[in-house]
């Protein structure tokens, strides 16, 4: 059984988009929670897959650990009975720290998250963890597209006795159109991410009835990109690579995190184990 279908989803509207008076309940700088109405968006998201045949509906979620991701996916978890996998691969997209002024934030382990989200299966390790200290356009289409390549053969042979046919990736604006361009083969794919928009990715070979093993990056055409049909209230808040901040040719810089100045910033990069071949 092959990996067939991948939906790929953006987190809800954010409550910081309304309020500055909110509290970050993991106690992560720059976390914050959804909004009202993005629960209501998370929840017509699980609506949206109950109502699908349960031979197209994912079996499991891989979400980005930052909270208003989780709490995106939880709705559906708890609506089709699946577990929600945090993977840091997939995790926030920050623009390089200025100089001086410390690292990006880093969310909590799988284990530490499942106190707040119950849905959460902390026996999966992430396979990818990006740099604290940033990342330009190029590195960040090279974090996902390395995680494509970690990710497909460690799924599935991390769950060879119970495939996974269909996954649902839940993640940002930016991780989530890197994420579709890795998968597709193509870093100049087209789409903007709205909230709880729902991006859909047929493997070719399924398409063509072929039976070949899993496939990574270039193996697979978009079905639905960036589609909102199930929402109520349509498309919010979208956002494309052709938003970014440009000075001087390169990505404005972010402050990092007060304080961090003297944290290490790893692990970082793939964390699968490349065993050496035996001759």
């Amino acid at each position: 059984m092959t990996l067939e279908t991948i939906y790929i989803l953006r987190h809800g509207f954010r409550l910081n988009w309304v309020t500055t008076n909110w509290t970050s309940a993991t106690g992560l700088p720059r976390d914050p929670p959804l909004a009202a109405f993005g629960e209501d968006q998370a929840k017509e998201v699980a609506d949206y897959f109950l109502s699908l045949p349960e031979d197209q509906r994912p079996t499991a979620i891989f979400s980005s650990p930052y909270y208003r991701c989780l709490q995106t996916s939880k709705p559906t978890a708890i609506a089709l009975g699946i577990p929600i996998y945090a993977e840091h691969g997939i995790g926030e997209w920050y623009s390089p720290v200025e100089p001086g002024t410390g690292l990006h934030p880093r969310p909590s382990s799988a284990s530490a998250l499942k106190a707040h989200f119950p849905e959460i299966d902390d026996s999966w390790s992430s396979v990818w963890y990006p740099s604290r200290r940033g990342e330009d356009l190029d590195a960040v289409h090279d974090r996902l597209a390395g995680f494509v390549s970690a990710f497909v053969p460690e799924v599935r042979r991390r769950f060879a006795a119970a495939p996974h046919k269909r996954i649902l990736f839940v993640g940002h604006a930016a991780t989530v159109i890197a994420l579709a361009r890795s998968f597709v083969g193509d870093r100049n794919l087209s789409f903007r991410a709205a909230c709880c928009s729902i991006t859909v990715l047929d493997r070719k070979a399924a398409a063509q009835g072929d039976s070949a093993q899993d496939a990574g990056g270039g193996g697979w055409t978009p079905r639905i990109l960036g589609g909102g049909g199930h929402l109520k209230d349509g498309l919010q808040r979208d956002w494309g690579f052709e938003d970014v901040e440009i000075a001087d040719g390169k990505v404005i810089n972010d402050p990092g995190i007060p304080g961090t100045g003297d944290e290490k910033d790893e692990p970082v990069g793939s964390q699968i184990i490349q065993l050496p071949s035996r001759i």
